[in-house]
């Protein structure tokens, strides 16, 4: 059958395209040379008789393009198929004319395909590609054809696999090998087929759903050599391989499988993953407000803060006050959190000074008259204020000056700005069911004429928890403070000193030798002072601008 000038054209186009390849394994189908057998005969006959305008496979490349020796793409159209398409013919190997159907190089393209995509073809011919079932099937039955397999192995080896027959059924017939020929090869020993879900390459420790990161798992018959194994994704059972997926303990949001005791914990610390005896076992995470989520030593979970101790879901402060922070090293003064021995709640910030030997724990200070003190018994007893006025807390109070022996000192600026300090060999507080009693006081030094001897001993008071042991008014209202109100001077006297209050027009009262919470800088004659009587001598600090209170372990 005569072409048209234009076929011939594009005929002569196409035999004369080419695209480079290196290939490490490919497939490729021969037609075989005309058989001899009668049944052959008749089928060459019917193809004979069949010719299209297109080569039907690359073998027909070379009659119908006299000038085409080259590997590379042509258009071919097997009898049969309703279009042309284009093939990768391979014209270096075995006396050429392949039609190349499967090549995989790189790993580059995904094989892990449907049965559609497997159907239709994939990938690109320059690279990794499967040509197509559907295009199979045409080719593979429009005469006799061989299989040739080449392979380059890792180590630079390469051999080849011949099969003298090779043909699939179509669709209808799931595509099944209806023929294979004897098989031919180079190969030092013949090839053996993996078994299900297995690959050709470098053994390594085959890993387990019991052992997935395979420390235990070693096939010391291939290890390090060539031959079966896992692929990515798969481990072994037995002696196949399965999907990872199968395991007890696969974590589909991971894409791995827990060994048996392991924990996994998500990307987000959210999710924790335990394996127990191959069965996964997951439950909620989160981290405490004192712990990060990190990976460290190539585990990913919660961590504590610096500072605290725990298992990332709790922790707790290694500190139990700033005696301890100053012990760990730390010498900047500042806000550190501390978790005093028995303390029932979190761990709490205080303010540590390192000055005068340091550890020092700041539970009183007056800066300004920002900041009431004349609070309600709930507020003294969980702190209030902020870091320039505070007031800590009774509670935390009671238990800090428990865990250990404390010492208390006083640091004050006076109004003329003298810097006067007190210290007292101990200090203990009890607790709210005694109503935070001052039970410790030890022996006085310092320059300021402090005497708190008349409040050791004496119950907290505040506005509307009346401790004191005055019979004729609540000390705590009058002060307008809470604090450890004596009930020594609560008569009136006509005295007119800054730290009275006033009874009437002619009557002052005070209910204590020192109150360090009154009112900042004046107020109704009620001020910050300090006192001290002795011999009828009384040493007067009124209004001062700084006052500071803090405790640190006495031995």
């Amino acid at each position: 059958m005569e072409l048209s000038v234009a076929v011939r054209a594009l005929l002569t186009f196409l035999c004369t395209t080419t695209i480079a390849f290196t290939s490490s394994e490919e497939t490729s189908i021969h037609r075989r040379s005309l058989p001899s057998t009668a049944e052959d005969t008749q089928m060459a006959h019917y193809f004979f008789y069949q010719r299209s305008e297109y080569p039907k496979d690359c073998r027909d490349v070379q009659s119908q393009c006299a000038t085409s020796n080259s590997s590379g793409v042509y258009l071919i159209k097997p009898d049969g198929f309703e279009d042309p398409f284009e093939v990768y013919r391979n014209n270096n190997v075995g006396g050429g004319d392949w039609t190349v159907i499967q090549r995989r190089e790189s790993g580059a393209v995904n094989f892990n395909r449907s049965w559609s995509q497997y159907q239709d073809g994939f990938g690109f011919l320059s690279t990794e590609f499967w040509l197509g079932n559907e295009k199979l099937s045409y080719l593979t039955n429009q005469a006799d054809y061989e299989l040739r397999v080449d392979i380059e192995l890792s180590n630079g080896a390469s051999f080849y696999t011949t099969y003298k027959g090779f043909r699939i059924t179509d669709e209808w017939g799931q595509y099944k090998v209806t023929h294979i020929g004897p098989l031919e090869s180079n190969a030092p020993t013949l090839l053996s087929t993996c078994p299900t879900n297995m690959i050709y390459e470098t053994c390594t420790c085959q890993a387990t759903c019991e052992d997935p990161k395979g420390q235990s798992g070693c096939n010391s018959d291939c290890l390090g050599s060539e031959g079966c194994t896992c692929p990515a994704g798969f481990l072994m059972q037995g002696s196949d391989c399965i999907s990872a997926s199968e395991c007890g303990c696969f974590v589909a949001e991971a894409n791995l499988v827990i060994p048996n005791g392991e924990t996994y914990v998500n990307d987000y610390c959210t999710q924790k993953c335990t394996c127990n005896n191959n069965r996964l076992i997951c439950e909620d995470y989160r981290c405490s407000t004192d712990a990060v989520c990190d990976v460290r030593n190539e585990i990913r979970q919660c961590y504590c803060d610096e500072g605290y101790e725990g298992d990332g879901e709790t922790c707790e402060s290694l500190y139990t006050d700033c005696q301890d922070v100053y012990d760990a090293g730390q010498r900047q003064e500042g806000i550190y959190t501390i978790m005093p021995t028995g303390w029932p709640g979190l761990p709490f910030d205080v303010h540590c000074k390192m000055e005068n030997g340091g550890g020092w724990t700041v539970f009183q200070r007056r800066n300004d008259g920002s900041s009431s003190f004349d609070q309600n018994w709930a507020a003294y007893k969980d702190g209030f204020g902020d870091s320039r006025n505070l007031w800590l807390g009774n509670e935390k109070l009671h238990y800090l000056t428990n865990q250990r022996n404390y010492k208390l000192r006083f640091d004050i600026t006076t109004s003329s700005g003298s810097a006067k300090y007190a210290e007292y060999t101990e200090f203990q507080v009890e607790s709210e069911s005694s109503k935070y009693r001052m039970n410790k006081l030890g022996t006085h030094s310092g320059n300021t004429g402090h005497e708190l001897s008349y409040n050791k001993g004496k119950q907290f008071s505040t506005h509307d928890r009346d401790n004191d042991a005055c019979d004729t008014s609540n000390c705590a209202e009058k002060h307008k403070s809470g604090w450890w109100h004596s009930n020594t001077w609560c008569s009136c006297y006509s005295y007119s000193y800054c730290y009275y209050f006033q009874y009437s027009s002619s009557c002052k009262a005070v209910c204590t030798g020192d109150n360090l919470n009154g009112v900042y800088n004046g107020g109704d004659g009620e001020m910050i002072f300090s006192y001290n009587y002795y011999y009828y001598h009384y040493s007067v600090f009124c209004s001062p601008q700084f006052v500071e209170m803090k405790i640190r372990p006495s031995s």
